[in-house]
């Protein structure tokens, strides 16, 4: 099968990207032509969240979605990623950008793009959109689709983890940028380290950003700090939601000999942690590259519905890892709460 072509944009301003739309006026999108095999060929217009592919976490998970349908689908791609502290306008302009040059079906990945979709898809209802982490799981139009996650319920497993083995009593959470998203996290982390152990200390959540400074996702020097901080309180287990600049958090926290939890993806497996990786307690994974995958094939299939879609710990959505078998010892307590989770009898609360 044709495994596609990938094409890299230099980054441009907005104002550029707003040029590029405008001339091609209200061209309407088409979903490519036919492969070497016969078969459509899907053109797909990737825009990524701050840090882009190569974060080894939150975007690195899309781009694995994206790679997976490279695999078993006639694609052609294009990506690019946000600047940041870039206004709407930029990201709206992306999008148009991408919809006009004819990517059919377009992927935002973060919450950020859910009103620049919303808004595009209107000029484009030929085009369909997927944008991950919809804000407040809501997306208007025929042709949108939002993937929601129950982050608070894959924290909450790991918080569980973190007060069954920390030593100190003290654990502590750092989180990129501070809004709804991220402060789910931190709920289900707290929720689910008072049931494992009622005792145990949670150390007041640290966020790297306000918004509208999104640097949190990105500045590893950020996690660096947050990580040194939180240790000194006394802290022995330390879990991250801060993308890119979790990096920081994950090398200063092993650094220290002390554990620490990854987020989206499995980060005990990525390069950039390999000299601590054994540090590693769990990772508490966002299933973001089934989100892609399913969206993609879902176009493909001409089997695409419109709305959201939620991905919980039912369907496999969230989860924590095993990966370097830290976690062996608790594994049947930590797969006890699932259970409960599951079948309801565990509410896992989404603000603390």
């Amino acid at each position: 099968m044709r495994r596609g072509l990938k094409i890299s944009l230099v980054t441009v301003t907005g104002a550029a990207l707003l040029i590029s739309a405008s001339a091609c006026g209200g061209k309407k999108a088409e979903t490519g032509g036919g492969g070497e095999d016969g078969k459509k060929t899907l053109k797909i217009g990737l825009a990524f969240d701050i840090g882009g592919r190569g974060d080894q976490s939150f975007n690195d998970s899309a781009a694995a979605g994206l790679d997976r349908a490279k695999k078993d689908l006639n694609l052609q791609t294009e990506e690019i990623s946000a600047k940041p502290d870039e206004p709407d306008a930029d990201k709206e302009s992306r999008l148009r950008l991408m919809a006009n040059k004819g990517y059919n079906p377009v992927i935002g990945v973060g919450f950020a793009y859910t009103t620049s979709i919303v808004k595009v898809a209107k000029d484009y209802p030929n085009t369909k959109f997927l944008v991950v982490d919809a804000d407040q799981c809501k997306v208007e139009g025929a042709n949108v689709l939002g993937a929601c996650f129950s982050e608070e319920q894959g924290s909450y497993l790991v918080g569980a983890a973190a007060a069954l083995k920390s030593k100190s009593g003290t654990i502590g959470f750092i989180g990129g940028v501070n809004v709804p998203l991220i402060q789910k996290f931190f709920a289900g982390y707290q929720a689910g380290a008072k049931k494992a152990k009622p005792d145990i200390k949670i150390l007041p959540p640290k966020y790297l950003t306000q918004p509208p400074n999104f640097n949190g996702f990105k500045d590893t020097g950020l996690g660096n700090e947050a990580a040194k901080g939180q240790l000194d309180q006394g802290a022995d287990v330390v879990y991250h939601a801060a993308g890119g600049a979790g990096i920081g958090v994950i090398k200063t926290v092993g650094a220290a000999g002390k554990w620490a939890i990854g987020v989206d993806s499995d980060q005990y497996n990525q390069p950039a942690v390999a000299g601590v990786k054994e540090q590693i307690l769990t990772s508490m994974i966002k299933h973001v590259d089934l989100a892609v995958y399913e969206f993609v094939e879902s176009v493909a299939k001409n089997t695409f519905q419109a709305g959201t879609k939620q991905y919980d710990l039912k369907n496999d959505g969230v989860g924590y890892s095993p990966s370097g078998g830290h976690v062996d010892d608790v594994k049947a307590k930590l797969d006890e709460l699932k259970a409960g989770i599951v079948n309801g009898t565990i509410k896992v609360p989404t603000k603390a």
